[in-house]
């Protein structure tokens, strides 16, 4: 699925629109240097085709092109982090 995702500072997410909903990777930022991904969510009609985690991996590169360390604050991110070995790097010790 070829998505076009669009980050909006001023609201803290990353966004793409599959037909008429948007999938979102929300975030909060705690300090100038640190970026705390809260929330992702992904239209039921879009769940299970990887759509979370081209999200996931936009934001987490935005945070490494940054130089922001990263918080897992939602689950899903956690997981994806766990899982991709090459991100770890990038999270708050």
């Amino acid at each position: 699925m070829q998505l076009n995702i669009k980050h909006d500072k001023e609201y803290q997410q990353f966004t793409a629109s599959i037909g008429d909903e948007d999938a979102e990777l929300a975030y909060a930022t705690p300090s100038e240097e640190v970026i705390d991904f809260t929330h992702t969510f992904v239209p039921e009609s879009a769940r299970g085709k990887g759509v979370a985690n081209k999200l996931i991996e936009e934001g987490l590169c935005y945070a490494e092109e940054n130089g922001k360390k990263v918080i897992a604050t939602c689950p899903v991110v956690k997981k994806f982090i766990d899982k991709n070995a090459n991100y770890q790097k990038l999270l708050q010790q």
